[in-house]
């Protein structure tokens, strides 16, 4: 099942805050017919009682998600930010890093939800590729590189 798609990659979001990337992707699964309209709300409430931020290496993400109820299509939006932006870290809820990367997880299935998170945890696990990916501004080269990867 291929869940990265070309129309849910943006590269270069200006954002100010961990809120709004968070409006800002949810929009676009909800746009594309993902998620249903309560998905944001109910991501932003999950971040904050269980954060997603992750402080891999030089390039800290975060992989924002809620209950499969809110999700009518399995896909995943990824934003590249242009300059990082606060998310409270997953180990230490009291603890905040600067995220660069954000990978919104809309999953239809709870076992799917597992199988990607892994996916993603192996991918984050290589810096040079995360490096790679963050400096890109080609949506579409973005796309090629993370697809490979998980789909």
């Amino acid at each position: 099942m291929e869940v990265t798609q070309r129309n849910l990659i943006f590269s270069k979001v200006d954002s100010k805050n961990s809120n709004e990337i968070i409006h800002y992707l949810a929009e676009k699964l909800f746009k594309a017919g993902k998620v249903n309209k309560d998905f944001e709300q109910a991501v932003k409430e999950r971040e904050r009682v269980y954060p997603t931020g992750l402080p891999i290496g030089d390039i800290p993400v975060a992989i924002p998600h809620t209950d499969v109820k809110y999700v009518k299509q399995s896909a995943i939006a990824i934003a590249i930010l242009k300059n990082p932006v606060e998310f409270h870290n997953m180990a230490k809820n009291d603890e905040s890093i600067n995220v660069k990367i954000v990978v919104m997880l809309a999953m239809k299935e709870p076992h799917s939800q597992v199988d990607m998170l892994q996916k993603l945890m192996k991918m984050f696990q290589n810096q040079d590729l995360l490096t790679k990916i963050s400096n890109l501004d080609d949506n579409d080269e973005i796309y090629e590189i993370v697809s490979k990867q998980i789909d």
